[in-house]
């Protein structure tokens, strides 16, 4: 199969979104990512580790994808972005720690990402979000209407993410939940097993080549920012995180019904994780929203990070 270089976009409600060509080639990292990390103590006492490029700009909260960490979005925590990014790694993950009780569930997570805000000194901001982080922005919008003044969200849909897996394979939503529920079961029990390979596995510019040729990401992705995006993934243990992904798959679908902000979704062509025509549909069912679709996979952050800040700053302005 021959992979495109070009983005696409769509009229949806009432919102164009230009087709503009996307260089899709392996980016160079001009500057590299500069973050400094803290903690913040969430609601249940649980403690937080929190991030920021202590940029110059309009503040955006991030909601990354599951277990992901700061270094899935390089050009919006360069120096010179031009937004302040602020964020958070979650329960059990990138130095978080693990609840007292367990607790990973929707209600723990906006917990976190409402401790963060208040200890930024955030009353409302504009969210970016990937992957499942998508379906906690738009719960956070719709449970504090207030603090959330405009949703980018990439690669994810606002909750039932297991239903919208393996869409590009045609496989049906209801057997691709379940297929993704019994594969995070069963790396509950065998990621005691997995853990001693997975968190030392030796990320160079080698192995993670061989991960940019499988076109799970493709390779226009950065080596350099894909090696580090990796390298901080596979420090969790793998039964931890598919708890965290099992709590992931009890998340329903989030009422768009109330949602009377700027939003724009950015979705992946190639994605085996969330179909696009979901994130459409989503897209259609809010007011006003900006859709634009790329020729890439579920890693659109760092596949596509010109475009991701280019949207961002484009959303910054429709907020206003």
């Amino acid at each position: 199969m021959r992979w495109g270089t070009r983005g696409r976009s769509r009229h949806v409600a009432g919102v164009a979104a230009p087709a503009l060509p996307v260089d899709n080639r392996r980016v160079t990292t001009p500057t590299a990512a500069l973050v400094r990390y803290y903690d913040v103590t969430s609601a249940d006492g649980t403690r937080i580790r929190a991030w920021t490029n202590d940029g110059d700009g309009p503040t955006v909260l991030v909601s990354n994808g599951l277990g992901t960490n700061p270094h899935a979005w390089p050009t919006l925590m360069r120096a010179g972005s031009g937004v302040r990014v602020i964020g958070w790694n979650h329960r059990g993950t990138g130095g978080s720690a693990r609840p007292a009780d367990g607790r990973v569930d929707l209600d723990s997570f906006i917990e976190d990402a409402l401790a963060v805000m208040d200890d930024a000194g955030l009353e409302t901001t504009v969210v970016a979000s990937w992957s499942t982080g998508v379906t906690i922005a738009f719960e956070l919008a719709t449970r504090h209407p207030e603090r959330v003044s405009g949703i980018l969200a990439v690669a994810g849909v606002p909750g039932n993410t297991f239903s919208t897996m393996l869409a590009p394979l045609h496989v049906p939503p209801l057997v691709a939940r379940a297929m993704m529920v019994a594969l995070a079961r069963s790396v509950t029990v065998t990621g005691h097993v997995l853990a001693p390979v997975t968190r030392k596995l030796p990320w160079t510019n080698l192995t993670t080549d061989v991960v940019r040729k499988t076109h799970i990401i493709f390779p226009s992705a950065d080596t350099a920012e894909l090696r580090t995006l990796l390298q901080e993934f596979f420090t969790t243990h793998p039964a931890w995180y598919a708890k965290l992904a099992l709590s992931v798959s009890e998340h329903a679908r989030v009422s768009l019904r109330d949602i009377d902000i700027p939003v724009t979704f950015v979705a992946g062509k190639w994605d085996v994780f969330t179909g696009a025509p979901a994130m459409l549909t989503a897209s259609q069912r809010v007011r006003g929203s900006r859709y634009r679709e790329l020729n890439g996979t579920h890693f659109i952050p760092v596949e596509f990070p010109d475009v991701v800040l280019e949207e961002l700053k484009e959303l910054l302005a429709r907020v206003g």
